[in-house]
This record gives C-alpha cells, sequence and structure tokens, in this order.
C-alpha cells in the first residue's frame, strides 16, 4: 500500500572499520579531494534523507572531527570491531531515536553510489515496500532501505560482517530489487588497487553540483 506519510527517510553511513586490507580507516580516505565519510553523507543528503547519522569506529574521533560542519548525529561505536551488524544495530537505534520512518542505509567505501540511487529506493518505499534493495545485473548490493516496522528484524538479524543479509534471505516476503545498474556502481575500495582504479572514473557526483542538478537522474557509463 503507498505511505502517505510525507516525511523522508533518514540516511546512515556506516563507517567503523579499520579498513585493514587498506592499511587505515576508508572513512578518512580522499576521493577526488573529500574524505569518503563526507562523500557519503552528501549524497545521502541529496538524495532526500534527513536527518543522516554515521556510525564510526576505528579512529573515530578523527573521522567525527571530518563532519564537525556538517550537521549528522554521530555513534561513535565501542563494538566496531566485532563487525558491520553491530554497526547497524547501533545506527538503526540513533534513527529509532530519531522518529524518522525509514533509512537508507549506504556503506562508506562505495562512492559511486549517488543522490539517484537512494532516490530510486525512497519510490520504491513510497509505494509500499518494506525493505527496498539496490540491484546490479540482478544482483543485491548496497544501498538498502529499511521501514520503521522493519527496525526490530534488523535489531534480531544483523551480525558480524554478514549484516543485514540474514534479514533479507529470512523475510524475501518483504524486500523488493530496485535496478540501479543505470544511476550507479556498487564498486567499493578494499585496496590501494581498487582505490587507483576509482579514482580515473570520472567523478559522476562531484562536490560543486547543486542540489537541484544532484536530484536528476543520469545515465551510468
Amino acid at each position: 500500500m503507498p505511505r502517505s506519510d510525507g516525511r523522508p527517510p533518514a540516511g546512515l553511513v556506516l563507517a567503523a572499520g579499520a579498513g585493514r586490507r587498506l592499511g587505515r580507516p576508508k572513512a578518512l580516505v580522499e576521493f577526488h579531494g573529500e574524505p569518503l565519510v563526507r562523500r557519503a553523507v552528501r549524497l545521502l543528503r541529496r538524495g532526500g534523507c534527513a536527518p543522516v547519522v554515521v556510525v564510526v569506529g576505528a579512529d573515530g574521533d578523527r573521522a567525527a572531527g571530518v563532519l564537525h560542519d556538517t550537521d549528522v548525529v554521530v555513534v561513535h561505536h565501542d563494538g566496531w570491531r566485532s563487525g558491520m551488524g553491530g554497526s547497524l544495530r547501533a545506527g538503526v537505534a540513533a534513527v529509532r531515536s530519531s522518529g524518522a520512518p525509514a533509512v537508507v542505509v549506504a556503506l562508506v567505501d562505495q562512492p559511486l553510489i549517488g543522490p539517484a540511487a537512494v532516490a530510486r529506493l525512497t519510490d520504491a518505499w513510497r509505494r509500499g515496500a518494506a525493505i527496498a534493495v539496490a540491484t546490479y545485473e540482478g544482483r543485491p548490493r548496497n544501498p538498502v532501505l529499511f521501514d520503521a516496522a522493519a527496525f526490530d528484524a534488523v535489531d534480531r538479524w544483523a551480525d558480524g560482517d554478514r549484516g543485514a543479509r540474514r534479514l533479507l534471505h529470512a523475510r524475501p516476503e518483504w524486500v523488493e530489487p530496485v535496478a540501479c545498474d543505470a544511476v550507479a556502481s556498487p564498486r567499493d575500495i578494499d585496496t590501494e588497487d581498487d582505490l587507483r582504479a576509482l579514482v580515473t572514473v570520472a567523478d559522476p557526483n562531484p562536490a560543486g553540483v547543486t542540489d537541484a542538478e544532484a536530484s536528476k537522474e543520469q545515465q551510468w557509463n
């Protein structure tokens, strides 16, 4: 059933990991001159999310410092070593406290996922989806949107490095796949080679673009 609530979903950036293979926390890595954590916040906002929550862990004070002027909710997650699931639960708890009707969850190390993908998930949610998952070539990736009615299930199922994947498998009837191939890329940054490869790609969402321009869908090449 379509939702009549006009409020936007919150945004949640998972940025707590140490970046073991990269050798430093991904939140602080610069991509086209911008720390990844700031970029993730910017793209969620331009996709229509409010408020935005960021979960930090490894080198969390530095990551929070990078965000000092962004008006985000920063959650320091002491249990970040246990994996993404704990970070997700901590972030969803903060979103729940805000009263937001839903949340779009993004990972800090996927800089080529922008406002258009977020907007597609939000549209699916407004049409009635309890969980909307971005897909690429038919495969579920990120970001993922959870309606507030699914928050208890996230708390119950999210664990370790699998995040919410157990929930998606356990409740397939809640999940609406949303094709995002044309507007985003799920390529992530795990190593220096990944970073070098991605910075050669023209930035589809540069910091200087206006919010109005960012809200328009642009074909991904």
